[in-house]
């Protein structure tokens, strides 16, 4: 389903009543020696965000849980997390990280499948140099794992990787994919035609889903939220259904954002969807999606 939309209202929606599963959200622990970002140039960032953290966040919220995902390419960093989940039943799903071009990769994915709460796999494309890396035959046994695990891919890219990322999804139409951050485009002025074409050409695959996340990072410090505006509807225009809410927390911190806020941001921008469509985007489809 397509969601039309006539314009942007600048009343929030409220949410106090609003049930919220975060589709998206970070815990890291700075003395772990696989914690290699953030560093001291993200000031906001750097130390330790853990559970009662994210608990204290969302304690005015009717919070209903949240997807965990990785942000260290380290196995140390997955088993972590998982065993977070193990003990927090607010970690509703754990998305982690393998070395998918490795040989070993395709028993490492059927033994983390033995985890109840690990439902996807995140790769973190955006900092490899090589934009058709995903492409590669060397990963093809981990994918093949991947499905046969009934596991999601978590896609971590920017602009760049756009066309490379359609070619794979059309390579594999099993394989339920997710675009976190919208693909993160420049968001400092007018929304770009190319990632505004190549985003919409990929909402056309109906394997590939979009995480409504992010996108306050890819903006100028100083710039207002409203100005995302045209961001937010386009992922919602193009995906509908499929669209899915993401806090980003704590990365929003950067912004000097709280989740509180950038909650209300983000209703700010949308039209008065009915109860329905509120629902699918903030809690629904990341429940379909992850298959909770």
């Amino acid at each position: 389903m397509t969601v039309q939309f006539s314009g942007v209202h600048t009343r929030a929606m409220g949410h106090q009543g609003l049930r919220v599963l975060d589709s998206h959200q970070h815990f890291w622990r700075l003395q772990d020696p696989w914690c290699v970002w953030p560093d001291r140039q993200w000031p906001r960032l750097y130390r330790d965000f853990l559970p009662g953290d994210l608990a204290a966040a969302t304690a005015d919220l009717s919070f209903v849980g949240s997807i965990l995902v990785q942000s260290q390419p380290d196995d140390r960093d997955t088993d972590w997390l998982l065993a977070l989940g193990e003990h927090d039943p607010a970690i509703l799903a754990v998305v982690g990280w393998v070395d998918m071009a490795a040989s070993a990769a395709s028993a490492r994915i059927r033994d983390l499948a033995g985890h109840a709460k690990l439902r996807g796999l995140r790769p973190m494309l955006q900092a490899i140099p090589e934009v058709e890396w995903l492409l590669r035959d060397r990963l093809h046994p981990a994918l093949v794992a991947m499905q046969e695990q009934d596991l999601r891919f978590d896609a971590l890219v920017e602009p760049r990787h756009l066309g490379a990322l359609a070619t794979f999804a059309r390579r594999w139409p099993e394989l339920l994919i997710v675009i976190d951050h919208g693909a993160k485009p420049d968001a400092r002025g007018d929304v770009p035609p190319r990632w505004r074409d190549q985003l919409a050409a990929l909402a056309e695959l109906p394997n590939v889903w979009c995480k409504l996340s992010g996108l306050r990072t890819q903006q100028a410090p100083g710039d207002p939220a409203a100005t995302l505006a045209p961001y937010a509807r386009h992922i919602l225009e193009c995906f509908g259904t499929r669209a899915m809410w993401g806090s980003d927390w704590p990365v929003m911190h950067h912004m000097d954002d709280s989740y509180a806020g950038a909650l209300a941001d983000l209703q700010a921008l949308l039209p008065e969807l009915d109860e329905a469509r509120q629902a699918r985007l903030f809690e629904g489809a990341a429940r379909e999606f992850y298959g909770l």
